[in-house]
């Protein structure tokens, strides 16, 4: 296993006034022919007004510009952001969107020096409380339908050309923590209840339940749905350090756990462009690459490489942009880490 302090040449550091955890990497056809590479990063601060910061990264020089233009204060700190992905929208004009969770999933109009609110979406019935959103995704194949989850225990997709509701499911029996998609049509969730759950907007009534925590009611937090080969999904317990890998074929029976980390895995990703490849990082501090293997051995899967950071590492992303490049936030810095 290939152990990590990376040499400078394959690492770039951005420090942040502020503790950092959402982070998203701009699509690979960004509108941007000014900052191609832009890296938005969401504060983690425990009161109402939060920031999200717009930086760029040149892989060639590995500089890291900030552009005090493209920051904005954001309600509560965002759970997640996303930048639209490749395929094109109505939405769009000449401008990236980026989409944040918290209270409300809201879009945001992303110029080359200026940022602006384009809406703010909300299905709450009463106007005085809201159920805060804990995740969303963006879907690639039709990229109009963002879905949401919630810890009203619902899942609700938006059309976001029309801001309107196109359906809305009670997902789970507790809090929905992660939704992502995998088809035009097919998502799926996981819960504070312990399961991950596919839907199939075609039949509303209908979900199927894949894999259940082992010890009742443990929360399942993330979900990460290869998008190389859709029959394996990753998802990750709450204070366990374990990778759960899953084969829709084969319901309820992983076909691997990773259970090399020393603590609680925090955040997982996919490989952009390879379906046997995930990165994984934790509480331990470190990062970890893991191959997957045709068949596990017996004695479990040893990762290929290994980064230690600073800190805690919260989140993590690798980008279909920057397939060479993975992101992790860690106290108030995030760093990239070519691979």
């Amino acid at each position: 296993m290939e152990n990590a302090a990376p040499r400078s040449e394959f690492m770039a550091t951005y420090d942040s006034p502020h503790p950092l955890y959402a982070m998203a990497i701009s699509s690979a056809h960004t509108h941007s022919r000014t900052f191609p590479n832009r890296i938005a990063l969401g504060s983690f601060i425990e009161q109402c007004t939060n920031r999200v910061d717009i930086v760029s990264f040149d892989p060639d020089s590995l500089s890291i510009q900030t552009h005090p233009s493209l920051s904005f204060d954001h309600p509560y700190p965002p759970t997640k952001l996303m930048f639209n992905p490749d395929a094109l929208s109505s939405l769009r004009n000449s401008s990236d969107i980026l989409a944040s969770s918290g209270d409300y999933l809201r879009l945001w109009q992303v110029g080359d020096s200026s940022i602006e609110p384009l809406s703010v979406l909300n299905n709450s019935k009463t106007s005085e409380f809201c159920a805060p959103l804990t995740s969303f995704d963006w879907n690639e194949v039709e990229p109009k339908r963002i879905g949401t989850s919630s810890i009203d225990t619902t899942c609700t997709i938006w059309d976001i050309e029309k801001s309107v509701v196109e359906t809305q499911f009670i997902a789970h029996d507790k809090e929905v923590y992660d939704i992502a998609w995998g088809e035009a049509r097919v998502f799926a969730s996981v819960s504070a209840d312990g399961s991950v759950r596919i839907f199939d907007l075609r039949d509303k009534e209908h979900s199927t339940i894949i894999y259940e925590s082992p010890q009742p009611d443990t929360p399942l937090l993330r979900l990460a749905w290869n998008k190389q080969d859709l029959r394996y999904m990753a998802t990750i317990l709450m204070d366990s350090n374990k990778v759960v890998i899953l084969d829709i074929r084969s319901p309820s029976v992983p076909v691997a756990e990773l259970e090399r980390h020393h603590s609680s895995v925090n955040a997982i990703a996919w490989a952009p462009r390879s379906c046997r490849h995930i990165c994984s990082a934790g509480d331990d501090k470190q990062a970890l690459i893991w191959e997957l293997p045709m068949v596990a051995g017996p004695n479990g899967i040893d990762p290929m490489s290994m980064y230690s950071a600073a800190h805690e590492i919260n989140q993590l992303q690798w980008s279909a942009a920057q397939p060479d490049w993975i992101a992790l936030a860690f106290s108030n810095k995030m760093q990239l880490l070519k691979v």
